[in-house]
């Protein structure tokens, strides 16, 4: 019986213990959960950073609002051609009205005076309709500007999308930049690091001075607190990522560089300024806003003109014991001409002519602008495509030279400060030519925003 008891503790006491065992296991694998989830990385292209910024940007989203805006004084416009209808009645109470009411006589042609009724209250209503049959062109001419300032409108809208589209390729690229800096160091912070444990056994041998292990050993800490730069540049860039695509911040994004298309040929300087010139939406923008401004000079000498309008109308009235009138309707046309606009000065037409001459002025400024950044922005790439060259060229170098003196130190040629400093130029050298790559992409979408042609 005290066996029995016994086995049957120990059996109770092992299930309590594995039960215990997964309740532990449960809870940890519950409080890790979102940290795993906060940490898991999603790969993003450069169409998908393109898109999502496009759909998050408040700059677009006040752009599409202005094009609204524009379109409906398009529409406001447009509605003034249209017939004008107007209503208005009252009823009025009145108090010791006099009243005289004159009568014409059949007998003597003369007048008497009637019993005045006495009028304590009157009501009346009038219908009134116009329809505007020639106003010297300002309703043409106000439709005209308000669709080209439409169009200008629009314009904006599109150059703003392409400045959106560039800060989301700079953006993609800054963080691949801040990515690909990371995994250098950690590969050379790997190496040196292993470096120091062979020293470590060598000095304890008595085989290195302690000062050289001192000294490779510092450079592991200079490299430690580069990856500490670099993370910290790789998390704001990140979080602005993540603020620009409208992702939680702690999405972490890994851009995938493949997906960046590789730049075309390159063509002639002369090229690319004739096409920003063709192609450029603010200089469109201008455009259409100098077609508006001469068609606004257009309207302020409409002004001179008179307007005629067809005019229709319905009154009706009644004043009790006195009249009644209903049924009684008018039609015919209308004139209104201010006859001040003969001496005074026509204030709007010396504006839209000024507004003209401001637009020219800003027309050829743009242009002269546009010039040089698409000489700038041209230059800015081919130095970038000269730079990846030569840091291929110093990655070549500086391989063989660590190469070159691992083998002298091993032979015991060379210091450690040598050994130290021709590790650093090749990290130097690897990083240039990751930067390199990054910079020459941005280059060339850079010239084709200033070319007008990022969108295509």
């Amino acid at each position: 019986m005290n066996y029995k008891n016994t086995k049957l503790h120990s059996v109770r006491l092992r299930f309590s213990q594995r039960s215990l065992f997964y309740i532990l296991l449960t809870v940890l694998l519950f409080r890790g959960l979102p940290s795993l989830i906060a940490q898991q990385a999603r790969i993003i292209t450069l169409r998908e950073t393109i898109d999502l910024t496009i759909k998050n940007s408040h700059t677009l989203q006040a752009g599409r609002a202005t094009v609204n805006e524009a379109a409906a004084l398009v529409k406001q416009a447009e509605e003034n051609r249209l017939p004008s209808f107007g209503a208005s009645g009252s009823y009025l109470r009145l108090s010791n009205a006099n009243v005289d009411i004159k009568k014409s006589s059949n007998n003597s042609g003369g007048t008497t005076n009637g019993t005045a009724p006495k009028i304590s209250q009157a009501a009346y209503g009038i219908l009134n309709a116009s329809y505007p049959i020639f106003t010297g062109g300002r309703l043409k001419y106000g439709i005209e500007s308000a669709r080209y300032l439409q169009q200008a409108a629009v314009l904006d809208a599109d150059n703003d999308r392409e400045g959106v589209i560039l800060n989301s390729i700079n953006a993609f690229t800054n963080l691949y930049k801040a990515q690909t800096a990371i995994e250098v160091v950690k590969e050379n912070l790997a190496s040196s690091r292993h470096r120091d444990s062979t020293f470590s056994r060598l000095e304890t041998n008595g085989l290195l001075a302690r000062n050289d292990l001192l000294k490779a050993q510092l450079e592991t800490t200079d490299i430690e607190l580069s990856l500490l730069d670099a993370e910290n540049n790789r998390n704001l860039a990140n979080a602005n990522m993540d603020i620009m695509l409208g992702l939680p911040q702690t999405t972490e994004l890994i851009p995938d560089f493949n997906s960046i298309p590789v730049p075309g040929s390159l063509k002639n300087v002369e090229d690319y300024e004739m096409l920003a010139l063709q192609n450029r939406k603010d200089l469109q923008s201008l455009g259409f806003r100098k077609k508006a401004a001469l068609t606004n000079i257009k309207s302020s000498r409409a002004e001179a003109y008179p307007n005629l309008f067809l005019t229709a109308g319905y009154i009706a009235a009644y004043v009790p014991h006195v009249i009644t009138i209903t049924n009684a309707l008018d039609f015919g046309i209308g004139f209104q001409y201010n006859f001040a606009s003969l001496w005074r000065t026509n204030t709007k037409l010396l504006q839209a002519k000024a507004q003209q001459q401001q637009l020219l002025a800003n027309e050829a400024q743009l242009n002269d602008v546009i010039r040089l950044q698409v000489y700038h922005d041209y230059q800015d790439y081919l130095l970038n495509q000269k730079k990846i060259d030569v840091y291929q060229n110093a990655l070549t170098q500086a391989t063989e030279n660590f190469r070159i003196t691992k083998n002298k130190y091993d032979n015991s040629l060379v210091t450690t400060s040598d050994l130290l400093e021709a590790d650093v130029a090749l990290l130097r050298s690897r990083l240039n030519l990751a930067m390199g790559k990054a910079d020459v992409i941005s280059a060339y979408n850079k010239l084709l925003q200033t070319t007008g042609q990022l969108t295509q």
